[in-house]
């Protein structure tokens, strides 16, 4: 299978990103006509970070796009599944990336939004290249930092905890997470 057949999937809905003339409207002024792809791609992730506030809480796993681009608010599976939405509204096919960042930043560098926690961004399939990762909510390329655990269409294909819980009185799930650098030791003899 060539790789643009294995990515032509990732041009369709999804259960939780539909596309809409809204998503390719706030797209649009990204894309101009002989703009590169990645250009264009980092441009939108980049208006993404601008234009909407990282607010823990305003939104749940369940809050339509629609909703996100009214409010411009939310957090990093928001900003991704957005991400997603206006790349597909485009006719490019974009993915869900889910994972973890790296807990403490580099010597000098601002610790990332998403770190302690799980992170999303969204990846952008490029004809001739393959697949290049976004995060909005960072306003930046992933790196080294950003440690991949799930991809897939949108949130609901890489949830990493579903169940059901029996039991009496409210339950809430806290989940804290620190992801360390650790030096490979080196071999002697």
């Amino acid at each position: 299978m060539q790789a643009e057949d294995a990515a032509s999937e990732f041009i369709l809905d999804s259960p939780l990103i539909e596309i809409t003339a809204q998503l390719r409207a706030y797209a649009q002024p990204s894309f101009s006509p002989q703009r590169p792809q990645v250009e264009a791609v980092c441009d939108l992730m980049q208006r993404i970070h601008q234009d909407f506030e990282f607010r823990p809480g305003f939104t749940d796993t369940s809050t339509p796009l629609d909703e996100v681009l009214k409010h411009r608010r939310g957090v990093c599976q928001d900003f991704a599944q957005l991400g997603i939405g206006c790349l597909r509204s485009m006719g490019l096919p974009a993915r869900y990336v889910s994972g973890y960042i790296e807990t403490l930043p580099p010597p000098g560098k601002e610790k990332l939004k998403g770190a302690d926690a799980s992170h999303a961004w969204f990846g952008a399939y490029v004809p001739g290249f393959g697949w290049i990762d976004f995060d909005p909510t960072n306003n930046q390329v992933p790196s080294d930092q950003h440690i991949v655990v799930a991809m897939g269409r949108d949130f609901s294909d890489v949830t990493p905890i579903k169940g059901v819980i029996f039991g009496a009185g409210q339950h809430e799930l806290s989940v804290a997470v620190d992801v360390e650098r650790h030096e490979k030791p080196s071999a002697t003899r």
